[in-house]
């Protein structure tokens, strides 16, 4: 990357670099929270938050599907994990849970407590890694993470954790990136980014010009910004490996059709449909197993 949030030609021709760490992920969230590069207000800010829940709220077309607060009632012991600044901590405080979140860095921490606060709301907040979550086992009765394993080398194992700390029986909704058909055909991918390349477009982070890349996988991880060093896509079938024969799913849901990177205003209804068949995000809501499951002669399950 150059100066000015440009990208390199490295970037735009596609060459990767060696494979980046956990600490690169940490780097690049702290110097760029959730929503930072987006908005005119101070992260931290009460006008800041409210306009980061309008915009959400705008991408959801309007208000949150039913997916994602499933599981989240009065005195349950629900975990949001990759807390950012904090909207689905709030929004689990706001229905009565008791709420646990947890991010990999100090940054997302101090600004989930804030946005708490301001809302007159509490939880326990704390740093913690998705691949090694700092909780018991079987602690929660649901687990929360939406899009955030996808930006860490070993998402398998965040999953992983997600069954650890989930009570038996007990449920957990999480989201990637959904590899769209452009996303699996370079060639189409090509054909669409120079179609959308004059008009299509997100603000902040040097994202700019993140249509300007030849490589699908590289536009994935531009998507948050011109310095994140991980950014995957699943498949179904992918995201289906990785809830593997942890959990029992129970519902899916394609979503997260980027309204506001449109010139043109899209209205509910269309968004609605559009993210349904076209969305860059698939979520799953899964449920554990209520009883463990036998050990074999052999030690395994």
């Amino acid at each position: 990357m150059t100066g000015g949030g440009q990208l390199d030609s490295s970037v735009i021709e596609g060459r990767k670099a060696a494979p980046p760490n956990v600490d690169a992920v940490r780097r690049f969230w702290s110097s760029n929270p959730l929503f930072a590069g987006e908005s005119a207000f101070a992260p931290g800010t009460k006008e800041f938050f409210e306009e980061h829940e309008r915009v959400t709220l705008h991408e959801h077309s309007g208000s949150l599907h039913p997916i994602f607060l499933a599981g989240v009632e009065p005195g349950r012991d629900v975990l949001d994990v990759g807390c950012g600044n904090g909207f689905w901590t709030t929004q689990f405080a706001r229905r009565g849970a008791r709420v646990s979140a947890c991010d990999l860095t100090e940054r997302a921490v101090e600004l989930t407590r804030q946005r708490l606060a301001l809302s007159g709301l509490s939880a326990d907040v704390r740093v913690g890694n998705a691949e090694a979550l700092p909780y018991a086992d079987n602690q929660f009765d649901h687990v929360n993470c939406q899009g955030v394993i996808h930006h860490t080398p070993d998402t398998e194992r965040c999953v992983a954790e997600f069954a650890r700390v989930a009570k038996p029986g007990g449920t957990v909704c999480f989201s990637v990136y959904f590899k769209v058909t452009p996303l699996r055909s370079p060639r189409l991918f090509k054909v669409l980014r120079t179609l959308a390349r004059p008009w299509v477009g997100l603000p902040g982070r040097g994202r700019e010009r993140m249509l300007d890349v030849k490589d699908p996988d590289e536009f994935v991880r531009l998507y948050d910004g011109v310095g994140n060093p991980i950014g995957k896509s699943y498949t179904k079938t992918g995201v289906h490996e990785l809830v593997g024969d942890r959990f029992e799913i129970l519902e899916e849901l394609r979503f997260g059709f980027p309204r506001r990177a449109f010139p043109i205003p899209l209205s509910t209804g269309l968004h609605t449909k559009l993210s349904h068949t076209f969305g860059l995000m698939i979520a799953v809501r899964c449920r554990k197993p209520a009883v463990e499951r036998s050990a074999s002669p052999g030690g395994r399950p």
